[in-house]
């Protein structure tokens, strides 16, 4: 493959250094009604040294609204992406209505693990097509160009996967893994996440997280997922800082379309 066939589909951006291991901070449910919050969000990695992240937006979150309809909210995105930042389509209503006869399996993990928001989780291919493209186009007629998409809770099935890679997506993500749609190559990196619904949660996420961040700390990719009600506890919030402070400072922040283009040019090579 030549270098110009890896990155026809994504630019590459100059990284302080190319030989140093990579962080992704990615932002979730990035949405009108949480705007205020990842502005603070966003300052508060900015002062770590985080200058570049995924925006996961979502179009219609939760049916509260069209995303693209919200002028400030469409001018706050451009200058977010005018300052490095990527944005990402990240499902389109983040919400899963409830199905009859749901298996125990299908009841768990999208009741109790996602709270009734996989979206993506059991779509049939040309459900997840329709909404994969209405949202790319949407996103489009705001004057972006999104190459990832990644679905709620990282739950995406099979036909949801491709119909991603027909609607001319670039990459997708898991929770595990970080996928290049074009080559379908599957990328290992675990991703730090927190669940704070209650103290429980909230407690076993710090430790889970503590020792997840060292056992990743020789990956050639790290990467930080920021949910808005994170910041809402102080524990949490002070831990996603640390992580975000020790990170940049031995780790080139990236977004995933920048690192993904990276891994194409080093195959070209």
């Amino acid at each position: 493959m030549s270098s110009v066939a890896a990155t026809q589909f994504l630019p590459v951006v100059a990284t302080p250094s190319a030989t140093r291991d990579f962080v992704v901070v990615s932002i979730h449910d990035v949405a009108p009604t949480t705007q205020s919050i990842v502005t603070k969000v966003l300052a508060g990695l900015a002062q770590k040294g985080i200058h570049h992240c995924s925006l996961l937006v979502v179009p219609n979150y939760h049916h509260r609204g069209a995303s693209a309809e919200d002028h400030e909210f469409v001018t706050w995105l451009r200058h977010l992406e005018a300052g490095g930042h990527e944005i990402v389509i990240h499902g389109y209503f983040h919400q899963r209505p409830r199905q009859a006869r749901e298996s125990f399996l299908q009841q768990f993990v999208t009741r109790v693990y996602t709270q009734g928001e996989g979206e993506f989780y059991d779509l049939d291919y040309d459900e997840a097509f329709r909404r994969i493209k209405a949202a790319r186009e949407e996103f489009q007629a705001m004057g972006f160009k999104p190459r990832g998409f990644v679905a709620p809770a990282w739950l995406l099935s099979d036909a949801g996967r491709r119909a991603a890679r027909d609607a001319d997506l670039e990459y997708t993500t898991y929770l595990r893994n970080v996928v290049d749609l074009r080559s379908n190559e599957m990328f290992p990196a675990r991703s730090l996440v927190y669940s704070v619904r209650n103290g429980w949660r909230r407690a076993v996420s710090l430790a889970w997280n503590s020792a997840l961040s060292g056992a990743t700390k020789n990956k050639p990719l790290v990467r930080l997922s920021i949910h808005p009600p994170d910041h809402s506890h102080p524990a949490i919030w002070r831990q996603i800082l640390s992580f975000a402070a020790e990170m940049g400072r031995c780790r080139t922040p990236t977004t995933y379309q920048d690192w993904i283009a990276e891994q194409r040019l080093k195959r070209a090579l």
